[in-house]
């Protein structure tokens, strides 16, 4: 209460947290990299601090906001979701996008449904364990269409674990370290899909935290 003959009372803000990797993930460009190389061959021994990142700092980022598609590949495979470890083939986004009547964009924020967030919070070892998403072909194709960023409703985006045992998360470092794509992981796209919506205006805001290398954030399509 503050001392004053009106008697005001405030409460104040207190929050004590890790907030990377929690809900729906936005991956900046230092969230990955090729040895000592980010994003255009920023080094990052010159730009890491311990106060975070200078170059590639979430807090560079600002609002998001672009034509969304969402290419249903469940829907194309006649599934509600796909296997644990299935991967996308540039065939099944080619044959979803047809099915769609829907062509990519550049510029575009490229959301992929594939059924795997029906099981985010209600089976969270199954779904942390493996997923469906797009594998290295798919990944190389879709840059080429030049889009902002590409998301899932899968913690990765890409398949996981990759068939080749001897490759990590190698979509992180095509999209992320290779062609400056942004990645967005944990997406809720079932009502999307069951709209049977494709394309939408996509907004998002990822928060300011300075020198982060990713932020969690909560993304809105508009139609």
């Amino acid at each position: 209460m503050n001392q004053f003959s009106n008697m005001r009372g405030s409460n104040e803000e207190l929050v004590v947290t890790e907030l990377g990797q929690v809900g729906t993930q936005f991956d900046g460009f230092a969230h990955q990299t090729h040895l000592n190389s980010w994003y255009n061959c920023q080094k990052v021994d010159e730009n890491a601090e311990r106060n975070g990142f200078k170059k590639f700092g979430i807090h560079n980022v600002g609002t998001l906001f672009t034509r969304g598609v969402l290419i249903d590949v469940a829907g194309f495979k006649g599934v509600e979701m796909l296997g644990d470890n299935y991967e996308i083939t540039v065939e099944d986004l080619e044959g979803a996008l047809k099915k769609q009547n829907l062509t990519l964009q550049p510029g575009d924020a490229v959301l992929i449904h594939t059924g795997w967030g029906k099981i985010y919070g209600k089976d969270n070892p199954r779904y942390v364990k493996s997923c469906p998403g797009i594998g290295v072909p798919a990944a190389l194709w879709l840059a080429t269409k030049d889009p902002m960023l590409l998301g899932a409703d899968n913690w990765p985006v890409e398949v996981s674990p990759n068939p080749d045992k001897q490759l990590s998360l190698p979509v992180h470092q095509i999209a992320l370290v290779v062609n400056g794509i942004h990645l967005l992981e944990n997406l809720k796209l079932d009502e999307l899909a069951q709209k049977g919506v494709g394309e939408f205006a996509f907004v998002m805001q990822p928060l300011k935290i300075q020198g982060g290398s990713g932020s969690t954030v909560s993304p809105i399509a508009v139609r």
